[in-house]
């Protein structure tokens, strides 16, 4: 077999398991598909993601059915004001064996995982934060002088509570720009709350199943790096990412007026990532123009900020990101 059957055959074999496990995940978390989606990409592109909703709409729920259906050892952190560092990386302790003699022990923390669910992630101080920052970047942490791997693969899915700020620490940007995507989770349209209050209400309540495991896991991640991309694509990706740096000739007037400051290389990493991801899931073959502009806005949000005088006019994030994507997409397509 050639490597280009090869790769297409493993291309459509992942696609089948990835709709059996998208279909098991939704038996505990109804609905939401687009959260879903994103989540699952964040995870097949070897990433972490930021789950950024009110309380009550599944957040936890939906990484604890993850860590189930993907196989997945995960440990979950409630982070607080008065959480250490040593709270998550684990710590050396002295211990004393039965002839007397002494020596010191590391006794490894919950970040010795392969899916850390980081909940309330910006409740914890800037010291805490900061203990993520080596993990989530080079999967090892180093404590007591040692460096010490983490177990593969290694994703962090942290929530974030947006509206109450009182007794937070905002995440730096350093950290921000490590999640691969920021995933937004919404409040349900009507059906799908009617359908999780008759799912979840009952005498019982629906199970997931293990679909894929760490291994696997680790092979479709390698698998979809190879994936072929356009070359529409790629300088799709490259004039989206540089129209958002308001010093580039290239940025919209939009752009240079209201935007503080704009999304670096490894924001068009993670969207040459994730568009592939997207076209994974969707039973495609290829990524197209349409996965650059529905990634965009989950890749980007974080990763730049409007300037003060764009948020005292009321200009929105969002609506900037759809405005310059919508234009950059367009000229793409006609060209």
């Amino acid at each position: 077999m050639t490597d280009d059957a090869d790769l297409l055959a493993g291309i459509e074999a992942l696609e089948d398991k990835l709709a059996q496990a998208r279909a098991s995940i939704t038996r505990r978390f109804i609905g939401q598909e687009r959260v879903v989606d994103l989540s699952l990409s964040a995870l097949l592109c070897g990433g972490h993601g930021l789950l950024i909703g009110l309380p009550g709409l599944g957040k936890t729920r939906l990484v604890e059915t993850l860590s189930t259906v993907m196989g997945l050892n995960a440990n979950r952190v409630q982070f607080t004001p008065d959480l250490m560092p040593a709270d998550i990386l684990g710590s050396e302790v002295l211990e004393t064996a039965a002839d007397g003699g002494r020596a010191f022990k590391f006794i490894p923390g919950p970040i010795f995982c392969q899916l850390l669910m980081a909940d309330e992630i910006n409740r914890a101080s800037p010291r805490t934060q900061s203990a993520l920052l080596q993990a989530m970047q080079e999967r090892q942490v180093t404590v007591a002088g040692e460096d010490r791997p983490l177990d593969a693969p290694f994703h962090v899915l942290a929530t974030q509570n947006p509206i109450e700020q009182e007794g937070t620490y905002p995440l730096p940007e350093a950290q921000l720009d490590r999640f691969l995507v920021q995933i937004d989770v919404p409040y349900p349209d009507r059906d799908t709350e009617r359908g999780i209050l008759l799912a979840t209400t009952g005498a019982e309540e629906a199970t997931s199943h293990q679909v894929f495991d760490a291994a696997q896991l680790i092979a479709a991640q390698k698998l979809l790096r190879r994936m072929p991309v356009g070359e529409s694509v790629v300088e799709t990706i490259l004039d989206l990412v540089r129209a958002f740096r308001p010093e580039d000739a290239t940025a919209p007037e939009a752009v240079r007026k209201d935007v503080a400051w704009g999304p670096g290389p490894r924001a068009a990493q993670a969207l040459m990532l994730t568009v592939r991801a997207r076209a994974m899931l969707q039973g495609r073959l290829v990524p197209d123009l349409d996965d650059v502009a529905a990634m965009a806005q989950p890749v980007l949000a974080h990763r730049m900020a409007l300037n003060f005088a764009a948020r005292a006019r009321g200009e929105s994030l969002e609506g900037l990101i759809a405005e310059t994507v919508s234009q950059i997409t367009r000229v793409e397509a006609a060209a």
